[in-house]
């Protein structure tokens, strides 16, 4: 699949860029690779982000869920009416 390019500002610049995509001079870009501490970190954070609400929610108590919930949806509303 062809990711969309983010042509330059520059009208000349884009104009070059543009004239080397229609001869084919410009070719796809091999995306760059992960080092291994990398990938490892970046699964080690969406470990965390997939159970953490949940286990906030299940450590607390109905009482305080609902005081929660409820000062959310004013903020959400104190939005919209202004």
């Amino acid at each position: 699949m062809i990711k969309p390019r983010k042509l330059p500002a520059d009208t000349n610049q884009r104009a070059h860029q543009v004239a080397k995509l229609l001869i084919g001079e410009l070719t796809e870009e091999p995306e760059p690779q992960r080092s291994a501490v990398s990938a490892y970190l970046a699964e080690i954070g969406r470990k965390g982000g997939l159970k953490g609400g949940k286990a906030r929610a299940a450590n607390m108590s109905a009482r305080k869920r609902k005081e929660i919930a409820l000062k959310a949806a004013r903020s959400r509303w104190k939005a919209r009416r202004s």
